[in-house]
């Protein structure tokens, strides 16, 4: 049978459901079988589906046999007796395994829905499957979703391949603008089987979303050279980020703002405004917790206790408040992000401990 018209659909179809057109021939082929098998009983039958002829070929097949067994093997070609098989093939002998073409336009209408229906089920399975597969593999990573709906608790995102997802509003950013069309760039944090679509958890207050952008905007992390040895984050506030190079002749703190500030201008543009602090990293506790407390200055640090990776620092008076942020943000993500407790206080402070020691 010709149809030029199927062919050109299954391309469309297979663009349209993000699977191949192989799997559209495939699953036509299990439709066809189907609907032969019902026809014609539990027989073995083919199809040859040819794209280069716009082709589609059906053939029953059949084992010539002397007399009909009382308990033929389902595992065998259909018997046929040999003066049937004459009929099909003049020169047909005992033995012999026959292919018999079956004209697919003669199926009647019941017999060609039958088919359809295999056809369009195992398209809806394979589309899911290649859905599963296509966004288990972005676990762990960040995608660009639309909106697509919008309601109170709610927002709707299409993430492509028919799946879509809900995200809290409280998972959303305070400046998230969010509007039916626009865009946001979610952390992609757990996938799962469903009976339809695969079920699609998302973020955009995950800290590994920051994480994410730096690699999709700076290079050198990407490529390992520079390396993100600690994050903490206030979502849609501030963000605290300590960072390792492991090539000396590149400075990790430069490389990351980027000229004039164009590289980590862009992914502050990408949280709505969230503030981030970048720092160096060190495995000395004298030179890494300082730097964690930046932009505030540290006098000294007093007292260091590897085991329970406790500290003591001294600020000037004029940095106290600077040091521990507002609500104590500053040191609070400082702690986090280098993994150190820190006791802060100011220089007046220290200097009378020391006297009165």
């Amino acid at each position: 049978m010709i149809n030029k018209e199927f062919f050109k659909n299954a391309e469309l179809l297979a663009t349209e459901r993000g699977i191949t057109v192989q799997d559209v021939y495939d699953n036509f082929e299990k439709g066809l079988i189907s609907s032969y098998k019902k026809i014609f009983g539990n027989t073995s039958c083919k199809v040859i589906i040819n794209p280069d002829k716009n082709e589609i070929l059906l053939y029953g097949i059949h084992k010539v046999v002397e007399a009909l067994s009382e308990e033929p093997n389902p595992e065998e070609p259909a018997e046929i007796l040999l003066e049937d098989a004459k009929k099909i093939k003049a020169s047909a002998k005992i033995g012999d395994i026959l292919e018999e073409q079956i004209n697919i336009k003669n199926f009647t209408r019941t017999q060609v829905s039958a088919a359809k229906s295999v056809y369009t089920q195992g398209i809806i399975v394979k589309q899911r499957e290649k859905a599963f597969e296509h966004f288990k593999a972005l676990e762990n990573e960040m995608v660009l979703a639309e909106v697509s709906n919008i309601n109170e608790k709610f927002i709707t995102l299409n993430l492509g391949m028919n799946v879509i997802t809900t995200i809290s509003v409280n998972e959303l950013l305070p400046s998230d603008n969010v509007v039916i069309g626009s865009q946001l760039r979610v952390y992609i944090k757990k996938v799962e089987e469903n009976p339809k679509n695969p079920k699609v958890l998302v973020s955009r207050t995950d800290r590994q979303l920051v994480i994410r952008l730096m690699e999709n905007f700076i290079p050198e992390i990407k490529d390992g050279t520079i390396e993100i040895k600690g994050i903490a984050r206030d979502p849609g506030d501030r963000c605290k980020i300590a960072l390792y190079s492991n090539n000396p002749n590149v400075d990790a703190i430069g490389s990351c703002v980027g000229e004039a500030g164009s590289r980590i201008r862009g992914i502050v543009d990408a949280l709505g405004g969230e503030k981030i602090d970048l720092y160096k990293w060190s495995d000395n506790p004298e030179e890494l917790i300082p730097n964690s407390l930046q932009p505030a200055s540290v006098t000294k640090v007093l007292e260091i206790d590897v085991k329970n990776k406790t500290s003591r620092v001294v600020v000037p008076d004029d940095q106290l408040s600077l040091a521990i942020g507002k609500s104590g943000q500053n040191v609070r993500l400082a702690v986090q992000s280098c993994g150190w407790k820190i006791d802060i206080i100011p220089s007046t402070d220290a200097f009378k401990d020391m006297l009165s020691n």
